[in-house]
């Protein structure tokens, strides 16, 4: 039997324009509004990745409108880090800021060790596979984790 799926999840990684923000419109494309679901990153220096987007557009997830935020943005737009239920992190660099910044809250962290896709080839075709290794790593945590979902408006 699968995990019931918590209240709320945020996913983070290190800049919060790759895995983290895929991990959260996967997550809100396959178990709806079933959950409250947000990303953050240890950094917001960066914009939405353009593979990020393309790789997810594939599936029907659109990304293209996410606006990056770091933890310290996060909580300055009202989400405070402990009033979610999960939080899991995809690099490692996000689980340390996490468990760094959790001490003092009682809160579940899970980390899921998704690649980065960011260096991977040369060409085009190359770093687009690599960043659907990515996308297809989250799908897989988020339905081993939760299982099939029910309220997914198509399969993926």
């Amino acid at each position: 039997m699968k995990a019931p799926l918590p209240a709320s999840i945020l996913f983070c990684c290190d800049q919060n324009s790759v895995r983290s923000p895929m991990a959260e419109g996967i997550m809100k494309k396959l178990y709806g509004r079933d959950c409250y679901v947000q990303s953050a990153g240890v950094r917001s220096d960066l914009e939405i990745d353009g593979f990020a987007i393309a790789a997810c557009s594939e599936i029907g997830v659109e990304l293209s409108r996410h606006r990056v935020r770091s933890f310290d943005e996060m909580q300055d737009w009202g989400d405070d880090l402990s009033s979610f239920d999960l939080v899991v992190a995809l690099s490692p660099a996000s689980e340390a800021r996490v468990l760094e910044l959790s001490q003092y809250f009682h809160m579940n962290v899970e980390y899921w060790p998704i690649i980065d896709p960011t260096n991977a080839g040369e060409s085009r075709e190359t770093r687009l596979a690599a960043y659907r290794d990515a996308r297809d790593m989250i799908i897989q945590a988020l339905t081993d984790r939760w299982g099939s979902p029910a309220m997914a408006e198509q399969p993926l």
